[in-house]
C-alpha cells in the first residue's frame, strides 16, 4: 500500500497556489466520528494555512459515508463554492457493507465530477481496522484531511487557470 510509508501530512507548501480567493465546502460523515472530526480539523486548518478565508468555507455533516455524495451534490447546486471535499471513515468489518458503502461512494464522487464544473475531492479513508484510520486522521501517517484541502485547492487553481 503507497500510503502506509507516507506521512499523508508532507508536502511541499511552496506548490501551493494562495487559497484566499477560494470557496470551499466540506461534507463531513458524522459515522465515525472521532476519525471524521479529525479529518475535518486537518483539512480546515490547512485551508485557513493556505489563505482561505473562514466566511468561504461552508460546512455540513452527513449521517455516513454512503451519505457524501447526497451532501455534496446539495452544496454544488445550492451554493458557489469552487471546490467540494468529501470526508468520511469506513472500517471493514465481518460483512460485505464496507465494499458496497465504498463502491457507492467511489462511484458517486465520480460521477459528481463529471457531472458539475468544480472538483469534488475523495477524502474517504477506507481501512481494513481502528488503527489504520486512527494512523490516517492525525496518526503517525499524518492526516488524509490535509491531503484532502491540498488537492482541492491545486484543483481550484487548475480550473482558474483553465476557465473559457
Amino acid at each position: 500500500m503507497a500510503t502506509s510509508l507516507k506521512n499523508l501530512s508532507s508536502y511541499d507548501e511552496k506548490s501551493v497556489p494562495s487559497a484566499n480567493h477560494m470557496k470551499f465546502g466540506i461534507v463531513v460523515s458524522e459515522w465515525n466520528s472521532t476519525i471524521t472530526d479529525a479529518l475535518y480539523k486537518g483539512a480546515i486548518a490547512t485551508l485557513l494555512k493556505h489563505g482561505a478565508k473562514e466566511e468561504n468555507i461552508v460546512t455540513i455533516g452527513v449521517p455516513g459515508s454512503f451519505e457524501l455524495t447526497a451532501g455534496a451534490r446539495t452544496l454544488a447546486k445550492r451554493t458557489d463554492v469552487d471546490a467540494i471535499i468529501c470526508l468520511g471513515c469506513v472500517i471493514q468489518g465481518d460483512t460485505p457493507h464496507f465494499d458496497y458503502v465504498c463502491q457507492g461512494v467511489t462511484q458517486g464522487i465520480s460521477q459528481l465530477n463529471v457531472k458539475f464544473k468544480i472538483p469534488f475531492i475523495f477524502g474517504l479513508l477506507t481501512t481494513l481496522n481502528q488503527q489504520q484510520a486512527e494512523d490516517r486522521a492525525g496518526g503517525k501517517h499524518g492526516n488524509k484531511g490535509d491531503e484532502a484541502a491540498i488537492t482541492a485547492i491545486k484543483m481550484v487553481e487548475i480550473n482558474c487557470r483553465f476557465k473559457k
